[in-house]
């Protein structure tokens, strides 16, 4: 049933060699699989599709014109990874996020690394993301990052390097959790026979370490956690509500909050009740229409000053969106080494910063072979792929890049490793990426094994991004 499929356009595929052997990770998975009758598998491939759509697993994607929701596509052949693998990679992953989370506590204190000269001033001076409200308080706990994804790539057998870092707030750990449900509950068989370790313990394990982070004002007892959403309309809806249902904490819309007596409450049907630790899923500028954006109805007024004077835990920290920043991430080999004193365990992915003039010039000259992002930029939007783009294309985005170079930076095309998704047609391969999840908290750095892998559903495609028509995957670690 797997035929002769084996890597092709000089990638390297995950489950065959270049020989088309199954690799050793894959063994019983395949074996498995080539017992399945074809109708079987055609049948579930559908069963999932309407498992999805019963369940309301939906993704905006924002056009020109208007925002359409659609079903994000799920693909049922896992992506599966090593222990040893994965102890490698948790290694390098607990590393920069401890480096982060020290970047952070710099950044809004004495910036010694900007002092040593490891950091240019310019990538804080008229940054967005970076608060002057928060220079000088140290969040609860000294924890900026509760919640981080950290996207990795492959390239080969033991090649992985670091694409982006989302301290500000990740999201798509809803999906990771919904895959594998829908997989256990389709092949239940398929688990009795390879040994995968677990990830639906993830909200309780939310749910425990965003409880260590109760601020200064807490007095005992369970601390009392809450979700607070933009609401319906925002695209990531469902993982808010999905978080709070199986964290057993308060779902709440700015509307329902207030500052009360100094304490950020919620309104109950017994009165107004305080919050020790929120969760937010709201941007910065939407927080607090007191301190950030006037216009706004989604936060709450007056939470900086409660926050401030100790009444609250913000759950990612205001400001930490600046870690997120693709500048500051070329950087992150400096960071790392300057906080941890260790080289990086997982590498960055080569990067031109364009506004230095000779990495610009460089840019310039092959674009039609790089990817150039923006620095702020987010969801796949806001790039170039060179090779995947028409000269009319390239152009278009040489005029923006030359007018405003500091926004950008660039990147080669790495060749992206891959893994059979299933098609009317039987396997094919495609391209992936892979976001773990982590949680920080003052008891420690707990790594969920596994994550979210997204994959490119268009054949030669290198764009994994829901927002951009990518597909997930559940994504096993096998037990030693």
């Amino acid at each position: 049933m797997w035929g002769s499929m084996s890597a092709g356009q000089g990638s390297f595929d995950e489950m065959f060699d270049s020989a088309g052997n199954t690799r050793p990770a894959y063994a019983e998975y395949c074996r498995w699989y080539n017992e399945q009758p074809p109708e079987f598998l055609r049948r579930k491939n559908r069963e999932a599709d309407d498992t999805f759509r019963r369940t309301g697993i939906t993704f905006n994607v924002y056009g020109e014109d208007q925002a359409e929701e659609r079903l994000i596509p799920f693909d049922m052949v896992p992506r599966i990874i090593t222990a040893p693998e994965w102890r490698k990679l948790s290694r390098g992953i607990e590393q920069r996020v401890r480096a982060l989370n020290s970047f952070l506590y710099d950044l809004y204190h004495r910036q010694e690394i900007v002092r040593a000269g490891r950091l240019p001033e310019r990538l804080l001076r008229g940054n967005e993301a970076w608060l002057a409200n928060m220079v000088g308080f140290t969040p609860p706990g000294g924890i900026y990052t509760h919640i981080v994804g950290i996207d990795l790539v492959r390239t080969g057998p033991d090649e992985f390097f670091v694409l982006e870092d989302n301290a500000r707030t990740p999201s798509g750990v809803s999906y990771m959790l919904e895959n594998r449900e829908t997989m256990m509950g389709m092949f239940p068989d398929l688990f009795s026979r390879v040994a995968v370790e677990s990830v639906s313990n993830y909200p309780r394990r939310l749910a425990r370490s965003l409880a260590a982070c109760v601020p200064p004002a807490f007095t005992g007892g369970k601390p009392t956690v809450a979700v607070l959403t933009p609401g319906i309309f925002n695209s990531a809806y469902f993982e808010h509500a999905f978080l709070a249902d199986q964290m057993g904490a308060e779902l709440v819309e700015g509307s329902d909050l207030r500052v009360v007596e100094g304490r950020v409450q919620m309104r109950t049907t017994r009165g107004f009740k305080p919050i020790d630790v929120l969760y937010r899923r709201v941007d910065d500028e939407f927080l607090d229409p007191l301190t950030f954006n006037p216009d706004s109805v989604l936060g709450v007024p007056g939470i900086m000053d409660v926050y401030r004077a100790g009444g609250i835990t913000i759950a990612n920290a205001p400001g930490t969106g600046v870690a997120d920043d693709k500048a500051i991430y070329s950087f992150m080999p400096e960071i790392v080494e300057f906080y941890t004193g260790e080289k990086p365990l997982l590498p960055n992915v080569q990067t031109w910063r364009c506004a230095d003039k000779d990495s610009l010039g460089y840019v310039l000259d092959n674009l039609a072979e790089l990817v150039v992002k923006e620095v702020h930029g987010s969801g796949g939007y806001g790039m170039l792929i060179g090779p995947t783009s028409s000269k009319r294309e390239i152009e278009a985005f040489r005029a923006k890049l030359a007018a405003r170079p500091e926004n950008y930076i660039a990147q080669p095309t790495l060749a992206l490793s891959t893994c059979p998704i299933y098609t009317a047609k039987g396997l094919a391969p495609r391209h992936l990426d892979l976001r773990p999840f982590v949680l920080v908290s003052p008891d420690g750095i707990d790594i969920t094994p596994g994550g979210l892998t997204r994959v490119a559903l268009k054949k030669g495609s290198l764009v994994v991004n829901s927002s951009q028509g990518g597909g997930t995957k559940d994504t096993w670690v096998l037990k030693d």
